[in-house]
């Protein structure tokens, strides 16, 4: 079926975006169609809006809409510790649980030498940097739990392991209210290196 050219586009468009297929483009765009146009201006706005307005946080990488961002620039938070992380959705996790009150520092990826991501590619080179100021005196490696997540912290562990600055990695395992049976055998493991005594 061939769509009107304006249609097409949308559809085109919404296809660019992670996870959207043909048939989910096909139905936003459709959407769309149907909404208000007030809406549609308000939603289009956002777009524009989120892209000129957001830019990375020249000290830990996070996004944000002033620079330094909130969390760099609020002389509260704990100064001796940085928080290391992936993505900025992960800063934004890590705020919604209220428990962290140190520093974050975002790699913008991960270590995946099948996709051509070597060290070089991230942000670790900028977390050396940071850690040249004495006032560290702990790093958390908050990178995610899987092949690229583990690569990254050991690596970083690695490079870090001479300056005395204390490592920490965040526990693995089963998620509360996860069962057993459903668990692969690496989060078994993790959940079983990560035991504590009761």
């Amino acid at each position: 079926m061939q769509y009107p050219e304006p249609i097409s586009k949308l559809i085109d468009s919404f296809m660019k975006l992670p996870g959207i297929g043909p048939k989910t483009a096909v139905r936003l765009a459709f959407f769309v169609l149907s909404m208000k146009e007030d809406v549609v201006l308000d939603f289009a706005k956002a777009l524009v809006n989120a892209k000129r307005n957001l830019t990375y946080c020249k000290i830990c990488g996070h996004i944000t809409d002033q620079d330094p961002c909130y969390i760099c620039e609020d002389k509260r938070r704990d100064q001796s510790v940085i928080c290391v992380v992936q993505d900025p959705k992960d800063v934004i996790a890590m705020e919604k649980m209220k428990e962290y009150q140190g520093l974050y520092h975002v790699l913008h990826g991960a270590i995946s030498p099948m996709d051509g991501i070597g060290p070089e590619d991230i942000k670790i080179s900028e977390l050396l940097k940071r850690l040249q100021d004495d006032q560290v005196v702990e790093v958390i490696l908050a990178t995610n739990p899987n092949i690229e997540g583990e690569a990254t912290a050991m690596y970083i562990s690695r490079l870090l392991k001479p300056t005395g600055i204390k490592l920490s990695r965040i526990a693995h395992g089963l998620p509360v209210g996860g069962d057993l049976e459903y668990a692969d055998e690496v989060t078994l493991s993790k959940a079983l290196e990560g035991r504590r005594e009761m």
